[in-house]
């Protein structure tokens, strides 16, 4: 991997198995899809489809579905070299129904990406990357993952690495424990170069109602960059001193899963091309139309079902 267009993103990678039979439970659920999952790993498949360098880091188990998921990564040229097959403990599971009023029926198998520790990084391996991304959502639920995560985070930035950070939130991980999301995510905000939520993220993590305070308040925490995805409105983005919409393009969104990854994902695809990507991120103008080619690659994903499948190639991008 070269320095200076390398990213590594750390976190969960594990099997979303959904049920295809329409309006039901999982208790009465008979048919499941296999698919791969992890945002961090939707981070890295979207930086390597546009053209990038990407690396995974973490733990799955070492059975047929740590197998397959490594296969998936590989499939797409990601840098699996640092993804640990754990002989203890199973690879991660969740089981998702929809009913028709929209809510989801969830149960979650809690297996080895949770047991991710300091021993598992090659950390001169990870400070030889330009850009570090934690974008886990499970990482921070318990140790050793929990500690893992923010020590690796506390140091690459000690070394000048650039950090990017997305809490990603997901309400049925954190029932009851909503405090100690926004005290984790305050803690990552505080170490990062550019931060990542969406409108009910900020909200939730600032305590805030509306959005430019919301901004303000994380600003004020200790991010450099924020932007806060508004869906189909695009992306407000605020440097601290300049603040603005910038606009998505129209589609017919379909499913919108994974869509938010592939905007970061080509956020840090764009910034990893850049010698000095803090620099960069003072210039405005730039960080604009950075956005708007996110946008407009987070909008595309939502076009098609899937979140790996979906990712467009740069090629695909400038066609659309």
């Amino acid at each position: 991997m070269k320095t200076s267009t390398s990213v590594i993103c750390i976190g969960e990678l594990l099997i979303d198995f959904f049920c295809t039979d329409v309006d039901i439970d999982l208790v009465s659920g008979q048919n499941f899809e296999k698919q791969a999952g992890g945002a961090p790993a939707n981070v890295c498949a979207t930086i390597v489809k546009l053209g990038g360098s990407a690396l995974f880091s973490g733990k799955v188990g070492n059975d047929p579905f740590g197998y397959y998921l490594k296969n998936t990564l590989d499939e797409v040229n990601i840098d699996t070299s640092m993804v640990i097959l754990d002989d203890e403990h199973p690879t991660t599971l969740a089981f998702v129904s929809l009913k028709a009023n929209g809510e989801r029926d969830f149960v979650f198998n809690r297996g080895a990406d949770a047991f991710l520790t300091k021993n598992d990084l090659d950390k001169n391996r990870m400070m030889e990357a330009g850009i570090l991304h934690f974008g886990s959502a499970t990482a921070l639920l318990t140790d050793p993952f929990q500690s893992t995560y923010l020590n690796v985070m506390k140091e690459a930035r000690e070394k000048g690495k650039f950090i990017s950070f997305d809490p990603n939130y997901r309400i049925d991980l954190w029932k009851g424990r909503k405090n100690d999301f926004v005290d984790l995510s305050k803690k990552g905000i505080s170490i990062a170069d550019f931060v990542k939520v969406s409108d009910e993220e900020l909200m939730i993590i600032s305590g805030m109602n509306d959005i430019r305070e919301g901004i303000a308040a994380l600003h004020q925490i200790g991010a450099s960059v924020v932007a806060v995805t508004l869906g189909k409105e695009g992306t407000m983005i605020s440097t601290g001193k300049n603040i603005e919409i910038v606009p998505s393009i129209k589609v017919e969104s379909i499913d919108s899963t994974g869509a938010g990854d592939a905007f970061v994902g080509a956020t840090l695809y764009q910034l990893s091309n850049k010698a000095e990507p803090r620099q960069v991120l003072q210039d405005f103008e730039q960080v604009k139309k950075i956005i708007s080619f996110s946008n407009k690659v987070g909008a595309m994903v939502c076009t098609k079902v899937g979140a790996i499948a979906a990712l467009p190639s740069q090629e695909e991008v400038h066609q659309f």
